[in-house]
C-alpha cells in the first residue's frame, strides 16, 4: 500500500521547490516523475560535468540522487515543513557512462522529523533503456518547522 501523503498539494509543493534549487537547474536536472514517498529525477550527460576521464562526475551523481531522496521526503511531509538533508552516503558501483541518468528514490521510513530514504542512479543508453546502477544512496532527511524562509 503506497503511502499517504500529509499534505494533499504534495506533488505542487514537490515542483515549486524543484524549480527553486539553481544547483538541480545548473546541472540540468529535471523531474521526471512524483509520487507519494516517491521522485525520479533526470539528468543529460553532459562534457561540462564530467571527471578527467569523461565520465559524469560523481558530485553530480551524488546531487541528484540527495535531491530526489530529499523530494521523496518532502512529498510525505506536512504542509508547514520544509526538508534538510542531515547524511548521506553513496556507494559509486560503476563509471557513469550513459546518455543521460535518472535518480529514482523512495521513502524507506518517514518519521515526524526523521525521514529515511533510498535511491538508485541508472544510466541510459542509446536505445532509451535503463541499465543497472551506477550508485545507491541511503540517506536521511530532516522536516524543518517553524523556521522563517523555510517553508518548501
Amino acid at each position: 500500500m503506497p503511502p499517504t501523503p500529509r499534505d494533499p498539494r504534495f506533488e505542487a509543493r514537490v515542483r515549486a521547490s524543484f524549480a527553486r534549487q539553481a544547483f538541480m537547474e545548473t546541472c540540468g536536472a529535471r523531474i521526471a516523475s512524483v509520487a507519494p514517498g516517491e521522485v525520479a529525477l533526470d539528468v543529460d550527460f553532459r562534457d561540462d560535468l564530467t571527471q578527467q576521464h569523461g565520465f559524469l562526475h560523481a558530485g553530480v551523481i551524488a546531487a541528484v540522487a540527495d535531491s530526489a531522496c530529499g523530494y521523496a521526503a518532502l512529498s510525505l511531509m506536512d504542509s508547514e515543513s520544509a526538508v534538510m538533508s542531515v547524511e548521506f552516503k553513496v556507494n559509486l558501483l560503476a563509471p557513469a557512462a550513459g546518455t543521460s541518468f535518472r535518480a529514482s528514490a523512495r521513502v524507506v521510513r518517514a518519521g515526524r522529523t526523521l525521514t529515511v530514504c533510498a535511491a538508485d542512479v541508472r544510466p541510459r543508453g542509446t536505445d532509451g533503456a535503463l541499465g543497472e546502477p551506477i550508485a545507491v544512496m541511503q540517506a536521511t532527511m530532516m522536516a524543518l518547522r517553524d523556521r522563517p524562509g523555510l517553508t518548501d
